[in-house]
């Protein structure tokens, strides 16, 4: 199971959870809504960051 079929089975048992995703590739968000259409990808961190970026872009998904 990949981080976005985890995704979706969170939303599947509770639809207001947070998730943030991160990854170190080029990924297309338009490819991923067609695979995973019940996944919002509202937070979607690119790797390298730092621990501040990080931080404060959790905070602001938590708020």
């Amino acid at each position: 199971m990949n981080g976005l079929e985890l995704c979706e089975k969170m939303l599947m048992i509770d639809i207001n959870v947070k998730v943030c995703f991160m990854t170190s590739g080029v990924v297309s968000r338009e490819a991923l809504r067609e695979i995973y259409p019940a996944v919002s990808l509202g937070c979607f961190i690119n790797k390298p960051v730092t621990i501040d970026y990080l931080v404060n872009r959790i905070m602001a998904e938590l708020d």
